[in-house]
């Protein structure tokens, strides 16, 4: 029913794993950089807002905005919202969730 019959079954469990392993590098490679333009993003926004925090900060005059948020807004890792879509993102990793025995939510 569309399967391939398989002579070896030694040969096909060792294709099934390289391939397994080939997808597994190409996922930590996307992951890690959608983790590096969030990052990106993040930082450039913070002055003046981002889609995740608002843009009300931005109605007080930029002089005080901009020194403000240079020394009290601090990159956040539950702000990153794409990053934490994935339990084997780099985000999760440092915010030490999804790991064995950890039933927590990632998300309140």
């Amino acid at each position: 029913i569309g399967h391939r019959s398989v002579s070896n079954p030694r040969d096909a469990l060792s294709s099934l794993l390289n391939k397994r392993e080939k997808l597994q590098n190409e996922l930590r490679s996307i992951e890690k950089q959608v983790y590096e333009l969030e990052t990106s993003y993040l930082q450039e926004t913070t002055s003046f807002g981002n889609a995740l925090k608002g843009f009300e900060g931005n109605r007080s005059s930029s002089k005080n905005n901009a020194s403000s948020s240079k020394k009290s807004k601090k990159l956040q890792a539950e702000d990153r919202i794409f990053s934490l879509s994935s339990v084997t993102s780099p985000a999760v990793e440092e915010l030490g969730v999804g790991k064995e025995g950890d039933h927590r939510s990632i998300h309140p």
